[in-house]
């Protein structure tokens, strides 16, 4: 990180949520400050902070340490909640990675090249060609599927320095994308990487977005603790109430006893 550089747009009133610094701006702020760097070929790394990904922060000092030179952007209720209880009001926006994404390759007006790296390669494929509809002005190469073992590594990072995107949308799961991001991508492979979960299988359609009424009550982690209750029971079920009492504990002992810190968010 370059610890001389200029804090960005909302950094000045960034939030500390179990240690990780989260950006607390606008939506349209973080569209305007991800298109200037992309204009600017300035490498970024961009994450988005849920309940869950704090908790794992927690637990996983990678995890923790790795977020330090992310730009993090807010993302569910839970946060909020947390935002709500240690500084008195929740975060100017939900930016959601599933929402913001999308939004973003929309603004961005001039074509880029936009990567593709994760998921199955039957999402990633079909990812790819959503996405064409969405933004139809961008390219989009898939680069890889996310099953790959550390020998295709060298292949892959090879191709991503000859194709050289824009944005590079990761879509591994939370830890592993982040982690993969920091141990292995620098401005030679993208100009902004990004960490976008089950996008890919969500834009494919293999995973059904909760109706807009349930987004709009912000319970969307219902809705999918629903369609894969064994999956998912252990995150909300035991990782909400859990990531709750980790956030009193923050607000009466401080960040270092809830969590590790973090890094602040720079431009």
């Amino acid at each position: 990180m370059n610890v001389h550089a200029k804090p960005i747009a909302g950094a000045d009133t960034a939030r500390k949520i179990l240690g990780v610094a989260v950006a607390n701006i606008e939506r349209a702020e973080a569209l305007d400050l991800l298109e200037r760097r992309i204009k600017e070929r300035r490498f970024t790394k961009l994450g988005f902070l849920n309940a869950h990904g704090a908790n794992l922060a927690t637990t996983n000092p990678d995890f923790a340490s790795a977020l330090q030179d992310f730009l993090i952007l807010p993302d569910g209720v839970g946060v909020d909640i947390a935002a709500k209880l240690l500084y008195g009001v929740p975060f100017r926006a939900n930016l959601n990675g599933t929402d913001f994404v999308p939004a973003l390759l929309r603004f961005a007006t001039p074509p880029i090249t936009v990567g593709l790296l994760g998921a199955s390669r039957c999402n990633v494929e079909a990812a790819a060609d959503k996405l064409k509809i969405v933004a139809p002005q961008h390219r989009y190469p898939v680069m890889h599927d996310g099953f790959f073992s550390p020998a295709d590594e060298p292949g892959i990072l090879r191709q991503l320095a000859e194709v050289r995107p824009d944005i590079l949308l990761v879509a591994m799961g939370m830890p592993r994308q982040e982690l993969w991001m920091a141990r292995h991508l620098d401005q030679r492979h993208c100009t902004v990487a990004i960490a976008v979960g089950a996008l890919f299988d969500f834009l494919a359609g293999a995973v059904p977005r909760a109706p807009k009424w349930v987004r709009r009550l912000r319970l969307e982690w219902v809705f999918r603790m629903g369609l894969e209750p064994k999956r998912l029971w252990r995150r909300y079920v035991l990782g909400n109430p859990l990531f709750l009492a980790r956030v009193a504990i923050q607000k009466l002992f401080g960040p270092k006893a809830s969590g590790r810190t973090s890094g602040s968010v720079r431009e």
